[in-house]
């Protein structure tokens, strides 16, 4: 008898909803922040470098927490610090709507940036170990996939709320997933694959050093490139996006409509990832889809026409958000349990160093005048890197058991 699939199993069906709508407020969160900063950039009077600037810090809190909460889930157990990083994100976000300064509300946006972080690579984590081989590059894809929903979620938001109410109340919505981490204590469970080997746990130390181990080192630096050039350029891009719409000369309003178009691609972009990425394997599916995303970081960046700028936006999101659910399946896969949660964070914390440089970059640049087109350049430049990464030191997990390889 053949066994069920990922979505006739009910209880990984249940997995990857609860795990998903975790995944969604994440994404909620950060994408308010590329609205947010376009609103306060016009009530606070902020320049392009304390835009930039705010954008970074929440990167620096996400590059903690993802290398703190991926070597905590190895000895605590990926269920308690899910749920500690949500809490902690949701409680900062709240708070943040109370921010009388930018001082203040930087120093709440590291915080928030902190529980994200964490939250992602452990997440990621739970789900890759508790579904099977050859359902678990789809589970992951599509766990990702939550993301755009947090993303149009946080555009809706954006577009209906902060004209009209601020953006403090969009902020306060944020906190809003706090009440979902009471739920997720009964919801969700430890891996079977965590529990097994919870008696074998291993220090920071030993699993510092097999990460960088003669086995586990070329997987790991293809991984931190790839991790450091998805992020960078990302968060570089559409942090900025709202930004870069009014700067091509779209009212506020007008520049959060078709940010919000633009990000409904992504929900393709994930599907056909997920489709391809057990067909064709992880390799041809990332550096494909990251390729396609530097081609259409270059066609956005001289698109001149409203059909053109969008046509551009949406390829870009397609293919940019696609990559992401295909890099989330595939870094796990290359660790074993034992030190699978860290390797995934520290793999995520590095990247997070460029979703620090990417949008301050972007600040600085746009600050002194610098054309749209050299930034995207940037851009362009450091996605070709990521996929040429994985092209020559990444090798195929499609299907395999990396306890057993």
């Amino acid at each position: 008898m053949n066994q069920p699939t990922l979505l006739q199993d009910k209880k990984q069906r249940n997995l990857l909803f609860s795990a998903g709508l975790s995944w969604l407020f994440d994404a909620m969160d950060v994408g308010l922040l590329s609205f947010i900063v376009a609103a306060l950039s016009v009530e606070w009077q902020l320049g392009a470098q304390q835009v930039g600037l705010l954008t970074a810090i929440n990167s620096i809190g996400m590059a903690a927490g993802a290398a703190v909460a991926g070597s905590l889930a190895d000895r605590f157990g990926r269920r308690t610090i899910l749920l500690w990083t949500l809490l902690i994100f949701s409680a900062a976000s709240g708070l943040s709507a109370l921010a009388t300064g930018f001082v203040m509300l930087c120093i709440l946006r590291f915080v928030t940036g902190f529980g994200l972080g964490g939250e992602l690579p452990v997440a990621s984590t739970l789900v890759s170990e508790s579904v099977p081989a050859k359902e678990r590059g789809r589970a992951i894809v599509l766990l990702e996939s939550f993301w755009a929903g947090g993303w149009i979620l946080a555009a809706l938001i954006s577009y209906f709320i902060i004209p009209v109410y601020g953006w403090r109340i969009a902020l306060v919505i944020g906190a809003l997933p706090a009440l979902y981490a009471l739920y997720l204590r009964r919801a969700i469970q430890d891996s079977p694959r965590f529990l097994e080997q919870r008696n074998r746990k291993l220090s920071l130390k030993e699993r510092m050093s097999s990460l960088w181990s003669q086995k586990y080192r070329k997987s790991t630096i293809a991984l931190w490139i790839l991790w450091f050039t998805v992020v960078f350029s990302y968060y570089g891009i559409f942090l900025w996006l709202p930004t870069v719409m009014v700067l091509k000369g779209f009212d506020l309003v007008k520049s959060f409509q078709y940010v919000l178009i633009i990000t409904l691609a992504q929900l393709p972009g994930y599907f056909t990832a997920a489709y391809f990425i057990e067909k064709f394997g992880r390799k041809f599916v990332l550096v494909t889809y990251l390729l396609l995303t530097a081609v259409s970081a270059v066609w956005f960046s001289n698109a001149d026409t409203t059909g053109m700028i969008l046509g551009a936006g949406i390829s870009l999101s397609f293919f940019n958000l696609g990559a992401w659910g295909a890099m989330y399946a595939y870094t796990p896969e290359l660790y074993p349990t034992s030190v699978r949660a860290t390797g995934v964070g520290f793999a995520a914390s590095f990247g997070r160093i460029g979703g620090v440089i990417g949008p301050y970059l972007v600040g600085i640049l746009v600050a002194g005048g610098t054309a749209i087109t050299t930034v995207f350049m940037i851009f362009f430049i450091a996605i070709v890197i990521g996929a040429l990464a994985i092209l020559f030191l990444g090798k195929e997990t499609k299907g395999t058991d990396p306890d057993t390889v």
